[in-house]
């Protein structure tokens, strides 16, 4: 009986694993746990790169996705508090991707926000930490929310709009990236 117990209780445990799909985020322009390339680094502040938003691609969203929002940040700042460097919500639940470029070339899917950065604008705002600081990380990360719309307007600071992000969060994907100089 014991054994039935057991095998019953691992059959429930391994199926409910294998149904649930696991968010994934890839990206052509960003390589895991590798250095930033010039494309995406911030053009202002010392920095020289094009400040050009990066392809992301995702899969594995939860059933009861209604939309998508991405953030960009840096935990290393010298702030206290970290760097907001993108964030991006009310993407329509059937995108999948957001392509290379879309934020500067305003690409980004019909209904889409972009909030406010750190530097101070709406948009992407790339790499540049203080020369002479270790590498800093960059974490993008897609999350799949379980609301059509985050009712902010695209002045909402990236902190505000992370608060909404979160408390609406059904799963999340991240690539990390490196950047110094």
């Amino acid at each position: 009986m014991r054994f039935i117990t057991a095998a019953l209780l691992a059959a429930s445990v391994f199926g409910a694993t294998a149904v649930q799909a696991e968010m994934k985020l890839t990206s052509k322009d960003l390589a895991a746990g590798k250095v930033m390339a010039d494309a995406q680094v911030f053009n202002s502040f010392g920095c020289s790169g094009k400040n050009i938003s990066p392809e992301l691609t995702w899969s594995g969203a939860p059933e009861g996705t209604k939309s998508f929002a991405i953030m960009a940040y840096d935990p290393d700042a010298p702030t206290g508090s970290g760097w907001w460097h993108w964030s991006v919500f009310n993407i329509p639940a059937d995108t999948a991707e957001i392509a290379t470029g879309a934020s500067g070339d305003k690409r980004l899917p019909a209904g889409t926000v972009e909030g406010r950065t750190d530097f101070g604008t709406s948009g992407y705002g790339g790499a540049c930490p203080p020369a002479g600081d270790q590498p800093h990380h960059y974490q993008f990360t897609v999350y799949a929310l379980s609301v059509d719309k985050l009712p902010l307007p695209d002045t909402a600071p990236a902190a505000m709009v992370g608060f909404y992000v979160r408390a609406n969060t059904l799963d999340k994907a991240s690539v990390e990236v490196t950047y110094g100089r």
